[in-house]
């Protein structure tokens, strides 16, 4: 079991993960407030941005293979090395689906 920094940018946060828990679970104990909902990674209520380093989220099926090299969903994601991550940010994805449901729905107005 290796030991690793997850530091959170903007809030002064860090803790110490295993490589054998989440990020979420470990934040959790720790009092962190880290959003999330279904715990199954296929909401994204709790994605960050990596800016360093890299995760392990073989279970995150809510993003896409190009999203997991740049976003973890913490309630899956295991750190493979020391990280930094933006907590509340989300995948393009996010927002592609919101454009097409705005599209969608002005097209049915017509």
């Amino acid at each position: 079991m290796t030991d690793y920094t997850v530091e959170f940018v903007g809030t002064g946060e860090e803790i110490t993960v295993s490589d054998k828990e989440t990020i979420l679970s470990r934040c959790l104990e720790e009092g962190i407030a880290q959003e999330y909902s279904c715990r199954v990674g296929m909401c994204l209520a709790c994605s960050a941005e990596i800016l360093e380093g890299e995760v392990v989220q073989p279970a995150a099926r809510g993003l896409t293979e190009q999203e997991r090299e740049s976003y973890a969903l913490t309630c899956m994601a295991r750190p493979a090395s020391d990280l930094v991550l933006d907590r509340g940010e989300y995948p393009p994805s996010i927002d592609q689906a919101g454009v097409a449901d705005d599209t969608d729905t002005a097209a049915a107005d017509d």
